[in-house]
């Protein structure tokens, strides 16, 4: 038995602006009754952008519908750019709260809202255009990663409450991991590339390129027989020394630019420009 609060329990018996407003000036439809959840989503803007009037037809469970009212009731009044970034968090803090296995619900409401944002702009959703990872309930890479981005998702049961994707059948849990761990690796980078200093000594820069030559770079070429010596940095340009295995290599050069270079890039400065030393 899932535990609702007050406000939930109010919009699910009480449902606010059900039905559907004709001549909508934007129209938004996510989930199907196949999937078991279904939301239509239907706007009202005068000629200011503001939201005039919203209605909602949802086929689903208490907290797809209280969701939805929820929904209804913060947007009207609000500009259309404003209405643009209520996120699935604000409508279940709107309510006081869902149980976590139900948060999929206010990202239902999240997405009509942005499919009728869409419908009313005359565009198409960035969405729409990724890679279908679970067909059970038809949900994209693109709606998976921003679910792990924006709620620190950290597990395939997570991204089921979130997205409902894995709920069925099962066969996309190895693909959802695999996006979990691409999320949280790009993460890391970004917080590595967020803590480097905007300007670097001399002293400094060579310190930190030492730094990741020992720590990575190198561990991870002696893995495969080679192994890499830093001889100077002249301003950007990197001169290294490629030894062992990685000297009769014949990717030594992809090796320099598309390992070496990158990471050194990655966690130094991304001006730096690695080259192996002459004879």
């Amino acid at each position: 038995m899932w535990e609702y609060t007050d406000k939930v329990k109010d919009h699910f018996l009480n449902p606010r602006n059900v039905g559907e407003i004709e001549n909508a000036s934007g129209v938004g439809e996510v989930g199907s009754l196949a999937c078991g959840d279904a939301l239509k989503l239907t706007i009202k803007v005068d000629d200011s952008e503001t939201i005039t009037d919203a209605k909602f037809k949802t086929f689903g469970c208490a907290s797809a519908i209280a969701s939805s009212s929820a929904l209804t009731e913060m947007i009207k009044g609000l500009k259309i750019d404003e209405a643009a970034k209520i996120t699935n968090e604000d409508i279940a803090e709107f309510l006081g709260g869902l149980p976590k296995e139900k948060m999929h619900c206010s990202v239902m409401g999240r997405e009509a809202l942005e499919a009728a944002i869409a419908s009313y702009r005359g565009v198409t959703l960035p969405m729409a255009l990724g890679e279908v990872v679970c067909e059970c309930f038809g949900v994209t890479d693109l709606e998976i990663r921003r679910a792990i981005q924006e709620s620190n998702l950290s597990t395939v049961e997570e991204v089921t409450n979130f997205t409902k994707a894995g709920g069925g059948c099962g066969k996309c849990h190895d693909r959802i991991q695999e996006i979990i761990q691409e999320v949280r690796k790009e993460a890391r980078t970004l917080a590595i590339v967020d803590k480097r200093p905007k300007r670097l000594t001399t002293i400094q820069k060579i310190k930190m390129i030492e730094e990741v030559i020992e720590r990575e770079i190198r561990p991870a070429l002696k893995k495969d027989g080679g192994d890499i010596e830093l001889i100077d940095v002249d301003g950007d340009y990197v001169i290294v020394s490629l030894r062992g295995a990685c000297v009769s290599c014949a990717a030594s050069q992809t090796t320099l630019k598309e390992y070496v270079e990158k990471i050194l890039r990655e966690q130094v400065i991304e001006t730096l420009i690695v080259e192996e030393e002459r004879a």
